[in-house]
């Protein structure tokens, strides 16, 4: 145990250790730097614009600053950094407006007073070229940063996940942890019943090893991933039918009506046992000598953050001189217990027909 605990923290720390040299090295990236500054900008929905047509103007005049120290011959000096710039830091929708705002000044002012504002082949070529190399400069920019989104959308996707996995494995050690101590506390209360009856060591020994069975069931279905998402009438029907399963019992059906709990890992647990106890206990004893029977949950809003749950059956029923809140059984004591961790009370609730069948309601809380 204490050799899987360390090599637990081993790989703990050689995760965290891994995770603080990606965040560094992504932190340290100039490039990932001019990405996340420029996210705020791509995404507003004009000042990219407006910032993308105020390159375009600090572009022309400092082209028309400098024409008189260049020589014929460099119409889009200015243009150039310019789209390059409002593709990278305001998007592609703005690089495309700088581009063609260059394309025409350039030839308007710098192109086109020279040739007597006319677009011959030597224009058009001048022209075409400019807007060739823009254009693939804009396109390959823009894939750069729909790249950089992606990549950091798994980036974001893979921590998520990662959290996830690791809550649930610090949920399923402390369940784990709990329902150890449960199943302790169960075979001490057992063991306080036994006596010296060898009869009574073997029904004891039999009941927790049903307990054992019940949980490890109910962990099953917590922690698979298929059931991680299931609504909570869906949920618990598939836990009354391995329940009906396990216990051999024929002709036995169960029926759920719930509406989606908010539920934790750690209520919902709580919940399944609860109900698990109480379904077992009706399989146990309602439908002795029975064909056939059915078993109905119910769970109704009860108020803010409340409910009520009633579980009942169509069995036999209890005897009509029968007090179960004077009962020092186990099971009973044992659904108690739940039920106050779930914030809330377990009670007998009366029947249409008060000799045939057994209900129990259970008002909780989710906090």
């Amino acid at each position: 145990m204490n050799d899987g605990v360390a090599r637990q923290r081993d790989s703990a720390s050689a995760v965290g250790e891994g995770e603080s040299v990606t965040q560094g090295s992504r932190g340290g990236s100039f490039f990932w730097s001019l990405v996340r500054a420029a996210q705020p900008l791509r995404r507003h929905p004009w000042l990219a614009d407006a910032v993308g047509v105020a390159m375009f103007a600090v572009a022309l005049v400092l082209r028309f600053a400098v024409d008189g120290e260049l020589p014929p011959g460099f119409p889009f000096l200015t243009f150039f950094p310019a789209v390059i710039l409002t593709t990278f830091f305001c998007g592609l929708r703005p690089g495309i407006t700088c581009a063609v705002l260059s394309t025409f000044a350039a030839w308007f002012f710098f192109i086109g007073p020279a040739n007597d504002m006319r677009l011959d082949g030597q224009t058009l070529l001048a022209l075409g070229f400019f807007v060739v190399i823009a254009a693939i400069d804009i396109t390959l920019i823009h894939f750069t940063f729909s790249a950089a989104d992606r990549l950091r959308t798994e980036k974001e996707t893979t921590a998520r996940l990662y959290e996830n996995q690791r809550t649930m494995f610090q949920e399923l050690q402390h369940r784990v942890a709990n329902n150890m101590q449960f199943v302790a506390a169960l075979l001490t209360l057992q063991k306080r019943k036994v006596g010296q009856d060898a009869r009574q060591a073997i029904t004891a020994l039999d009941e927790a090893r049903s307990r054992l069975d019940t949980i490890a069931r109910i962990h099953r279905q917590l922690y698979a991933p298929e059931r991680l998402d299931l609504p909570t009438d869906q949920y618990l029907r598939q836990l009354c039918c391995d329940l009906v399963t396990a216990s051999g019992t024929a002709g036995i059906t169960s029926t759920v009506d719930a509406p989606n709990l908010p539920l934790s890992v750690t209520q919902l647990t709580t919940l399944s046992m609860l109900v698990a106890e109480i379904v077992t206990n009706s399989l146990k004893h309602a439908f002795v000598e029975a064909d056939s029977g059915t078993i109905l949950i119910t769970v109704l809003p009860a108020g803010p953050g409340r409910y009520e749950m009633t579980i009942a059956d169509d069995g036999r029923g209890l005897p009509p001189d029968a007090d179960l809140s004077r009962s020092d059984g186990l099971g009973w004591r044992i659904i108690q217990s739940l039920a106050a961790q779930l914030g809330g009370k377990v009670e007998l609730a009366s029947r249409v027909e008060p000799s045939r069948g057994t209900a129990v309601r259970v008002q909780f809380a989710l906090t």
